[in-house]
């Protein structure tokens, strides 16, 4: 049996999409950068660890103290987790 494939390269958009409302990952970040990825949250004390939960877009879900609590939201929210690299 002969197979045949493509190897041309997916475009950005079909990447932004891929996974879309279903793929997540989360990522540390200190409390300084909150205001970039979440314009819409309050004044944080400056310094502290969090975790973010972000869709396979990029567009943020939520931010947490405790990356345990990003997953379980995640799972709660019927989201496949991936990891960053």
């Amino acid at each position: 049996m002969n197979a045949t494939h493509s190897d041309s390269p997916i475009s950005l958009q079909e990447l932004a999409v891929l996974g879309e409302g279903r793929i997540a990952y989360v990522k540390p970040m200190l409390s300084d950068d909150v205001s970039r990825a979440f314009p819409q949250a309050p004044k944080i004390q400056p310094g502290l660890h969090l975790f973010g939960l972000f869709a396979a877009d990029g567009s943020p879900i939520l931010i947490t103290d405790s990356r345990e609590a990003a997953l379980v939201n995640a799972r709660d929210s019927d989201l496949t987790m991936v990891s960053l690299h």
